[in-house]
């Protein structure tokens, strides 16, 4: 499985609004139950934010990934938001954030949850492609450039 498998194009929100961590997974998850991906909102939140106090998501190099396992979902989501103001995520380097990964699964499948935080950690490592997403307009084009970057990295494995 490839994380653009699961990060469909109507979970990407190029200008994803919010002026604190607080807000802008309040809006990711928002985005993630349109689709009804998730079945409790406040549950989902409340989950998320508990990750966050044992430990900060924000990974450096304005990258962010919050995260949590938990059964009010259907399987797993991920959301995506670049945001236009600078985010203060506790991040480990000190710097603000502009890219928001929101990932959310099962609490039965703890393997896969690790083998995708790590497939968006290994996308991001790369300053091109983070250059790309701040730069990039559409939810399509993301989209694309993260299929793109994922079938590259992943065929030279």
């Amino acid at each position: 499985m490839k994380l653009t498998d699961i990060l469909r194009k109507e979970y990407i929100v190029p200008k994803l609004s919010g002026n604190t961590k607080e807000e802008c997974i309040t809006n990711l998850i928002d985005t993630l139950a349109e689709d009804k991906v998730i079945t409790n909102r406040e549950r989902i939140f409340k989950s998320v934010m508990a990750r966050e106090e044992i430990m900060t998501t924000g990974v450096g190099n304005g990258i962010a990934i919050p995260h949590c396992k938990d059964d009010a979902t259907k399987g797993f989501a991920v959301g995506l938001g670049i945001t236009e103001n600078s985010i203060d995520f506790d991040s480990i380097d000190g710097n603000p954030v502009h890219i928001i990964f929101l990932l959310i699964g099962p609490e039965s499948q703890p393997g896969m949850h690790i083998k995708l935080l790590s497939r968006i950690s290994r996308l991001m490592s790369k300053e091109d492609i983070r250059d790309k997403i701040l730069t990039t307009k559409t939810a399509e084009e993301l989209h694309q450039i993260l299929t793109a970057e994922e079938n590259n990295f992943f065929e030279m494995e």
